[in-house]
């Protein structure tokens, strides 16, 4: 796990070089929803270039369709996408690698792009599964802005009422968004048992801790009889104080100064891990 570690704060910086390259990207959101991409990817999900359209291969659903720079990093180390590639074609006039998931891309299931539309589409995939005798598991990543979206709670309703035992929703609750704090602009709390009063099983946890995340994601595994949804306490920016919980961050392209110290605050992550 340690090595994983190591790589979470290795892929922020090459989402960092994605964002520079292109001119423009969710920085903020990248930075905190790594570890659940990274401890999903590469330790949990059954899904490859190789089986990516095996019926049985677990489905993944970035409903945050924002933070694709950081999905996109993870799929590189995956082996769906080539990094030199996105890197230098991203936010390109004409490119396929644009500023939200495009699902005419390998591995990527469903274009998100307006908010809300993840966890409806993850139960309709959960009930197909479950409906044909598969044992595969969908997962879904949201943002806790996010949850201001009237269909999110559509689908927290509909996945508990079909006991979706096979799909885990995880919302990257980074307390802000571009507005400023979600406390402020629509308040959330207690969130925990908002979704738990809509019948799922709830988890909370440290979101940057792969430890953590690895726990919880046994625990969603080992649920029966209802979905399970985990709540990934993250901190927005992660890995440089540069960054770290500041709104302005939300979409932001670093200047040269700013980016030399990110990428010495993610080395020394780095140095510390290996």
């Amino acid at each position: 796990m340690s090595n994983l570690k190591a790589l979470a704060y290795k892929l922020r910086k090459d989402t960092v070089d994605i964002i520079m390259e292109g001119g423009g990207g969710h920085i903020g959101g990248d930075m905190s929803v790594m570890e659940v991409l990274v401890s999903l990817y590469l330790d949990r999900m059954n899904i490859s270039p190789e089986n990516q359209d095996d019926p049985d291969r677990d489905f993944f659903i970035m409903s945050k369709g924002h933070s694709v720079e950081a999905y996109y990093a993870v799929l590189c180390e995956k082996g769906f996408l080539d990094f030199d590639e996105v890197k230098s074609k991203f936010s390109k006039f004409g490119s396929q690698y644009i500023g939200h998931p495009n699902n005419k891309l390998p591995g990527m299931e469903m274009n998100s792009g307006s908010l809300g539309h993840g966890l409806p589409v993850s139960v309709g995939i959960s009930l197909g599964n479950k409906m044909n005798g598969r044992k595969n598991r969908t997962y879904v990543v949201m943002g806790d802005g996010e949850l201001a979206e009237g269909s999110v709670w559509e689908g927290f309703m509909s996945g508990s009422m079909y006991k979706l035992d096979n799909l885990c929703a995880i919302i990257d609750r980074n307390r802000l968004q571009i507005s400023g704090s979600t406390e402020d602009v629509m308040a959330h709390e207690d969130l925990f048992q908002r979704v738990k009063s809509f019948g799922w099983h709830v988890i909370s946890v440290d979101g940057n801790d792969l430890d953590a995340l690895k726990a919880a994601f046994d625990e969603a595994e080992a649920t029966k009889e209802k979905p399970t949804c985990i709540i990934a306490n993250t901190t927005k920016g992660k890995g440089s104080a540069v960054m770290e919980n500041k709104a302005s961050w939300h979409h932001h392209v670093p200047t040269a100064e700013e980016y030399e110290q990110i990428m010495k605050d993610l080395d020394e992550h780095i140095k510390a891990l290996s």
